[in-house]
């Protein structure tokens, strides 16, 4: 018999927003990326493809110009998940295996510049601030729309997460129900809330603060840090400090302190391994179903896919779809690898 060692023993941590336990085993990953360095990425974008149909002035699949635009541009999605049409249905109780009911929506995209060959972590501050406005105008619009309930905000960056195309773009698809996760996030928030009449992530991240081990940057008004319960090897997630329930909320400086982490973040993910680093993101916050909702934290999660290299990637296979989610790199180890990453782009410094 031997004392648990939290950073050599195998273990399992709880995930309090969902209610879920991830198993870790950190003795199989102590130095994860030991002799593992890439060369820089020498691919160069154009600041405008004529082929794409994301850039300024050229045509889309449906056959709609775009504007000449200067900024962020939203449109509605050439191929919706989701529609709009009311749709009469009657609900049969009988079923107890072939459940479904229809699901209204609206489905957006959000180009983040025009700038064909820009990431987040390659704008300006004053450009990120730009596609925050847009962000709370677009979950004003939608959420006033008397059949959505939800709003979910999020960007799949890099082929490798499954996006068709490099243009910087985002999506926005707002919903009549509450989607799975956020669902569950809903009733673990409510249930803390109710118990203790503070948000959960409120808590969360003053012990956070206090422990440190885990935070990746820290500004006035935000944190962004590694989970205790991170599945994916590079997992984080960005909380405000004060307890706003949705980014509409924001003051001015904490949208500006907000742009600042958002570039900080992504621009120390492009530099662990000198790549353009894909990954999918989103905001979590408040439904929009009318509802005060005192127990929602805002909060954004980023699920990066890379493991060891700008080539190798996590899959979850075997145990983890069979039995429960598992990592070997421990969060506080891919805190402190995310921590020391400099804040200077990677191609800023090839440049000079």
């Amino acid at each position: 018999m031997k004392n648990f060692d939290i950073n050599e023993d195998p273990h399992r941590r709880f995930n309090p927003l969902i209610n879920e336990w991830v198993l870790v085993s950190p003795h199989r990953a102590k130095r994860p990326w030991q002799g593992q360095n890439e060369t820089i990425s020498t691919e160069q974008l154009p600041k405008y493809d004529p082929t794409c149909y994301l850039c300024p002035g050229n045509v889309r699949a449906n056959g709609v110009n775009n504007p000449a635009y200067e900024s962020s541009f939203v449109f509605e999605n050439d191929f919706a998940a989701m529609k709009q049409d009311e749709i009469i249905f009657e609900d049969d109780i009988k079923h107890t295996f072939f459940k479904a009911k229809p699901e209204q929506g609206i489905s957006r995209v959000v180009c983040f510049s025009p700038r064909h060959d820009l990431t987040l972590p390659e704008m300006e501050i004053a450009d990120i601030e730009n596609i925050i406005k847009t962000w709370q105008k677009e979950y004003t619009d939608l959420g006033n729309i008397k059949f959505i309930n939800h709003v979910q905000i999020f960007e799949n960056k890099g082929s490798v997460m499954g996006c068709s195309n490099p243009h910087p773009h985002g999506q926005i698809w707002a919903q009549s129900s509450l989607p799975t996760q956020v669902e569950k996030t809903q009733n673990s928030l409510k249930s803390y809330y109710d118990k203790n009449k503070r948000t959960l992530l409120e808590d969360y991240v003053t012990a956070e603060l206090k422990a440190g081990e885990r935070i990746v940057i820290e500004n006035d008004h935000f944190v962004a840090l590694v989970p205790f319960w991170a599945i994916w090897p590079y997992e984080t997630m960005i909380v405000s400090k004060r307890a706003v329930n949705k980014i509409t909320n924001f003051t001015a400086e904490e949208s500006k302190s907000f742009a600042k982490i958002l570039k900080q973040l992504t621009t120390k993910y492009d530099n662990l391994f000198n790549t353009s680093f894909p990954y999918s993101s989103g905001i979590h916050q408040s439904p929009t179903d009318g509802l005060d909702h005192p127990e929602w934290h805002f909060h954004m999660h980023f699920y990066p896919p890379l493991l060891r290299s700008a080539t190798v990637k996590k899959f979850m296979v075997g145990y983890e779809m069979m039995g429960e989610s598992q990592r070997d790199i421990t969060p506080e180890k891919s805190a402190e690898i995310l921590r020391q990453l400099s804040e200077v782009h990677y191609k800023s410094l090839v440049k000079a």
